[in-house]
């Protein structure tokens, strides 16, 4: 006889009605929202001249909303922005958030054809762009037919309006919100689409492993389209923070800021730190109170790193993230204020399954090398019309980061190097195939291997060691420079180049030159840094 105890539960394969769903269900909107509702006199968004409450900014945001909808845009169509840092940037991912529409953040630091290349992949019903750019927003809507917008002029209309849009769509939280670009192994930018789920659970990752509150600030200088931008404003706003919005890295607005305000995380990459000391003791400023500063440790002299740390009087955050899985998974220690630490070992996050695993996706016993294989709730949900990647990717449900690590016996990871060569450069990512293609296409060029180096304000640098041809190399290097200025963005151009002989290209067995070993040797040999 069953137990009657049991009568009442569903059965194993029960799938709640919708109107149970939607009640368990907050989209990145609803959160700010309910903000708002919380704190309406709360200041929502600042930059250097302008200040607006939480109530203002939802105002504008509906009225947003109502026009994006006026133009026929509806849930899953993508809007791509060409932009500098702004508030109407972060008001676009509200209303967007609002509507189910997907915001393609272009990086305005690529070419002309490695922009088009991004905004092509993910097909967008509308470019908007600010005045800044409006001679490359120009030439890309006349190259791809893509209605073009400018941001400025149209936001000061649309916010103005004071109207309500017609109601927001059924909304699913895995409905996409952000597209940001990461560069491809083996070519042309990957397309990572951020879902509502995944942007709400790395707001919680700020709560409960970077005891973020409402009471913290956040500092939006990085470009919008790094996570560094778009993600953590979004967060502060869900949690009824207050962001500070700096166009770019504007060293007297952020150390006025550090001075004024408390602040939850100040984000700092190798090539502002310097520049920050200096604007903080021109203007003669103590922080006000800044929780944790920094990011990945590896990336910084020891030295450099215990500096910040004590001028900010914070925790330094050494911290292993992506734009594929947020701060996690191992962004989880902090290191004392002033200490230079012997090893930069890193604590894994919250809401983060992690594995070290084989080529073949088998685990490694801890203590020897594996590739990093996360799951959870604070993954992206794949790149953008790319199947192929994501099948490899995603493998066994598992997103393999192509980063390597070894385990020690208290739980914690070291940083090993990477399995998918990335070369990080002043907060972007560079992959080495997309620089050897425009050097490779020199006849004169037999091969070519782009290496990292480490470099003091950039933290790395991407370094040819070439085979060549001709032993003019000096002409040859010179117009290598000069094709990969044309053809490339600036921060990926080689900062040196090398000669070496063919037959001391260091290769693996298979004949591939071995990258690792290559810089290694270099190393070694005093060569680069």
């Amino acid at each position: 006889m069953a137990d009657s105890s049991s009568a009442s539960l569903p059965p194993a394969d029960y799938c709640p009605p919708a109107y149970v769903m939607a009640a368990g269900s907050l989209s990145v909107f609803d959160l700010f929202r309910e903000a708002a509702g919380r704190t309406p006199d709360q200041r929502s968004l600042v930059d250097s001249e302008r200040v607006f409450t939480y109530a203002e900014t939802l105002a504008r945001v509906l009225s947003v909303a109502n026009a994006l909808q006026s133009m026929g845009l509806a849930r899953g169509e993508r809007v791509a922005i060409l932009a500098q840092n702004s508030i109407e940037y972060v008001e676009l991912h509200l209303a967007a958030a609002y509507l189910g529409l997907i915001v393609a953040c272009q990086n305005w630091r690529g070419s002309t054809d490695e922009v088009e290349q991004c905004v092509r992949l993910v097909t967008p019903s509308l470019l908007l762009y600010s005045e800044r750019f409006a001679d490359a927003a120009g030439a890309l809507s006349e190259r791809t037919g893509i209605k073009a917008v400018s941001l400025e002029a149209s936001f000061s209309r649309w916010a103005s309006t004071a109207t309500m849009p017609r109601g927001a769509p059924e909304m699913n939280i895995e409905s996409g919100l952000l597209i940001l670009y990461t560069s491809g192994t083996t070519g042309p930018a990957k397309a990572a689409l951020l879902s509502q789920r995944a942007l709400i659970a790395r707001m919680t990752l700020f709560r409960t492993d970077l005891d973020t509150t409402p009471e913290d600030g956040f500092i939006a200088w990085s470009p919008m389209f790094h996570m560094g931008g778009s993600e953590h404003s979004l967060s502060t706003l869900m949690m009824g923070g207050t962001v500070f919005v700096a166009d770019g890295f504007d060293p007297a607005f952020i150390a006025r800021t550090i001075g004024a305000e408390k602040l939850s995380w100040l984000l700092l990459v190798p090539a502002t730190i310097d520049r920050l000391i200096e604007a903080l003791d021109a203007q003669n400023i103590e922080p006000k109170g800044v929780k944790r500063v920094g990011a990945m440790a590896d990336l910084l002299p020891k030295k450099q790193l215990a500096m910040i740390s004590r001028r900010i009087n914070a925790p330094f955050l050494n911290t292993f993230g992506a734009t594929e899985t947020g701060i996690a998974p191992a962004s989880g220690h902090a290191i004392p204020i002033g200490e230079e630490p012997e090893k930069l070992s890193k604590q894994l996050n919250s809401l983060c399954a992690f594995r070290l695993v084989d080529p073949d996706g088998n685990d490694v016993p801890r203590g020897e090398v594996g590739e990093a294989a996360v799951k959870g709730p604070t993954l992206f949900s794949g790149y953008w019309n790319n199947d192929e990647v994501n099948a490899k990717d995603f493998a066994g449900g598992w997103f393999r980061m192509g980063d390597l690590f070894t385990q020690n016996p208290d739980g914690s990871i070291d940083f090993y190097g990477r399995a998918k060569y990335l070369i990080k450069s002043g907060g972007e990512n560079i992959y080495p195939a997309e620089i050897e293609t425009v050097l490779l296409a020199d006849h004169r060029v037999d091969d070519a291997v782009v290496i990292s180096a480490r470099d003091d304000q950039w933290g790395e640098v991407p370094v040819a060691v070439i085979a060549a041809a001709t032993s003019d190399t000096e002409t040859l290097f010179d117009e290598l420079r000069a094709a990969c200025r044309e053809q490339l963005a600036g921060y990926k151009c080689p900062k040196k180049f090398i000669s070496i002989a063919f037959e001391k290209l260091a290769r693996n067995t298979s004949g591939k030159i071995d990258r690792n070993d290559l810089e290694h040797q270099l190393k070694a040999q005093g060569v680069i840094d």
